[in-house]
């Protein structure tokens, strides 16, 4: 295997580098071997007849019929240009050139369109484009807010891995007190402050006593997997009605962009939560990049000695990153009960924290990034359905063990170079 690329970036007067820019060939190898699952998928198990994609949602004012289209001319085509894209990335890569992001963007679309042909070729349900979309969005809301948590608690130096607790915890917390009030609001104030209290004690071991974070994280972990089913099986099984049947938020739609085409059911009728999940991803980015407050956080993350030598308190910033993404996280929670379903389940979050962990990681701690790792993760079990309704001879374990896959190869770090905050997961002592 060759060595990476290297392009110079500043030369002085002599000639000599002063600054040296690594290109990796990961992108390229990623984009060829997408490619080759295609090609084989295509080219080893051909399928005949029309492929037909359902583009509305149902609830559009304007309905687009559904489209159908010849599916092997549409796979092979789809392969053809991907074959293209990843020659494309192989020649900016041994020219010296970072492949453009569009690029990426583009070979997704064709790679999905030619594999969805593939896969609804011949039968008689159409491929539910609009509904795929809007089960992508639901199913990554909760690893969304554990992400942007997880991204918060990172980018002050604490490591989170007890995102899957606060999940659980505060999607518990929410079902509870949801029913006791028969308020969904309650439940959502009330699930917050549980990812809160999770965070709170979190901190308490990890800042304050200096415990190993990662250690405090799987033991919190296990200790509210253990509550909640405890609680679960002793109190709420018996009594539902009285502490496990919540009301949950209905949908809303918004006007004018709920009628879009193919998006607007998807994205614009949907519970509350679900919109303040739009509004919090530009919020948390715009007070990371842009406020006192973010400049305060990324500085005792960075190097909390120095931010500390210039007036930065650096245990106070940490614990106050720790309760908001602890509080965002519990809104993650909160969905769970308010919004998939009216009442909580012994270990429902399913992991749900490990994969928001990951997507931290695939979105280089970045919360814009964090989300769209998330969406993808989320657009992973959605197909897994939306190969079961064509009927597709894929094999359902195969789909099931999709999303996983995905964070494997995230964190393996095939998405390109990206480094952690310099100070995450290390207790700052004050000398």
């Amino acid at each position: 295997m060759s060595a990476p690329t290297t392009v110079p970036d500043e030369q002085s007067v002599s000639g000599q580098l002063r600054h040296v820019e690594v290109i990796s060939k990961k992108f390229a190898v990623v984009l060829t071997a997408a490619t080759v699952v295609l090609l084989a998928i295509v080219g080893l198990v051909p399928r005949e007849g029309e492929a037909r994609f359902r583009l509305s949602g149902g609830s559009e004012a304007l309905q687009i019929p559904s489209i159908a289209v010849p599916a092997m001319p549409l796979a092979w085509a789809s392969v053809v240009i991907c074959v293209v894209l990843a020659a494309v990335s192989w020649v900016l890569w041994r020219s010296g050139r970072r492949t453009p992001w569009y690029v990426g963007i583009v070979f997704a679309v064709v790679f999905l369109a030619g594999f969805l042909g593939w896969a609804g070729a011949g039968s008689s349900n159409d491929v539910p484009i609009s509904n795929l979309i809007g089960s992508s969005i639901l199913l990554a809301v909760p690893i969304i807010f554990g992400a942007l948590g997880g991204t918060i608690g990172e980018r002050a130096g604490v490591v989170n891995i007890a995102i899957e607790g606060q999940l659980l915890g505060s999607a518990f917390v929410a079902a509870v007190v949801g029913t006791m009030t028969q308020s969904p609001w309650a439940g959502l104030l009330a699930g917050m402050f549980a990812g809160a209290l999770v965070a709170l004690v979190l901190g308490v071991f990890t800042i304050t006593y200096r415990v190993d974070q990662v250690i405090v994280g799987v033991v919190l972990n296990v200790l509210v997997l253990g509550l909640t089913s405890f609680i679960y099986s002793q109190v709420l099984v018996p009594q539902a009605d009285l502490y496990n049947s919540t009301e949950r938020f209905p949908k809303v739609s918004i006007p004018v962009l709920s009628e879009i085409p193919i998006i607007g059911s998807a994205l614009f009728h949907q519970s509350v939560i679900v919109y303040l999940l739009y509004l919090t991803v530009p919020a948390i980015w715009f007070a990371m990049f842009r406020t006192r407050w973010g400049l305060r956080l990324r500085a005792v993350g960075e190097h909390p000695l120095a931010a500390d030598t210039v007036g930065i308190k650096v245990k106070s910033v940490r614990y106050r990153a720790l309760l908001v993404a602890g509080a965002i996280v519990g809104m993650g929670g909160a969905y769970y009960t308010l919004v998939s379903v009216s009442g909580f389940g012994k270990n429902m979050t399913a992991g749900a924290g490990f994969i928001a962990l990951a997507a931290v990681i695939f979105g280089k701690w970045d919360p814009i990034k964090a989300t769209l790792a998330g969406l993808l993760f989320g657009f992973s079990t959605a197909l897994a359905s939306a190969m079961s309704i064509v009927q597709a001879p894929v094999p359902s374990q195969f789909m099931l063990m999709l999303p996983y896959v995905v964070t494997l190869l995230a964190v393996a770090g095939l998405i390109g170079k990206s480094r952690a905050p310099a100070a995450s997961g290390t207790a700052y002592v004050k000398e």
